[in-house]
């Protein structure tokens, strides 16, 4: 194998850990409801600086990098929604009922 195909098989083997290491994450703020644990700036600025990366993505090959950045959109994505949906007292109330 030339070292391209390594680079490729690298690369995607590490954007899957790297993505898979934002699971349990998620999970457990929507399994507890806790957001406490996260700033809203942390959140916001995540969310705006994979906005902005994606101009500088969209100018590379599509390869392992693009479905990291997609996964980690989606993952900043969703926790913004969970922060903006638990961050409330009354949400919070809720969710110890589960």
């Amino acid at each position: 194998m030339d070292l391209h195909l390594y680079s490729i098989i690298a690369g995607t083997i590490s954007s899957l850990i790297f993505a898979g290491s934002n699971i349990p994450m998620l999970w457990k703020v929507y399994r507890t409801c806790d957001v406490r644990s996260y700033s809203w700036s942390n959140v916001l600025m995540v969310n705006i600086g994979n906005v902005i990366h994606w101009l500088y993505i969209s100018t590379l090959p599509v390869g392992p990098v693009w479905i990291l950045h997609t996964f980690y959109t989606l993952a900043s994505g969703i926790l913004l929604i969970l922060y903006l949906r638990y961050h409330t007292n009354r949400m919070r109330r809720r969710c110890q009922g589960r």
